[in-house]
């Protein structure tokens, strides 16, 4: 399976592989989506869109990867309330070992954060695959 293989050893890495597993579901892909400003200003970009053309059904996905303990996940809740904004449904998807268990649980109870082991069977189920 797409997707399945093996992990992202950073971001980009993690954007491709979600870029990847999409399009292995038959589902278009457009990276780094422009949709205006961010709340602090900044212009916003969606590091995946992926849209359903059956459909029209669309989902925002922004890509977290930290290998080890830093300042990725700090930048999670931001992101989170940024998706809020966004003019589409978003989660975040996030992988690597460095998530403390104190963000693990928090990105957990917040059901906008999905691992990258599961998304595939979360992409499924959003768009009735």
């Amino acid at each position: 399976m797409a997707g399945k293989g093996q992990a992202p050893a950073s971001g980009k890495e993690l954007q491709a592989q979600v870029a990847e597993l999409a399009r292995s579901l038959g589902l278009r892909v457009e990276l780094e989506a422009k949709a205006a400003r961010r709340l602090w200003g900044s212009k916003r970009y969606i590091a995946v869109v992926i849209t359903d053309e059956k459909t029209g059904k669309r989902l925002g996905i922004e890509c977290k990867y930290q290998g080890r303990g830093g300042t990725a996940e700090e930048k999670i809740p931001a992101t989170i309330l940024d998706i809020e904004h966004w003019p589409i449904p978003g989660i975040v998807v996030i992988s690597g070992q460095g998530f403390s268990p104190n963000m693990q649980g928090y990105l957990a109870a917040t059901g906008k954060v999905i691992w990258f082991e599961e998304l595939e069977e979360w992409l499924r189920l959003y768009f009735g695959l």
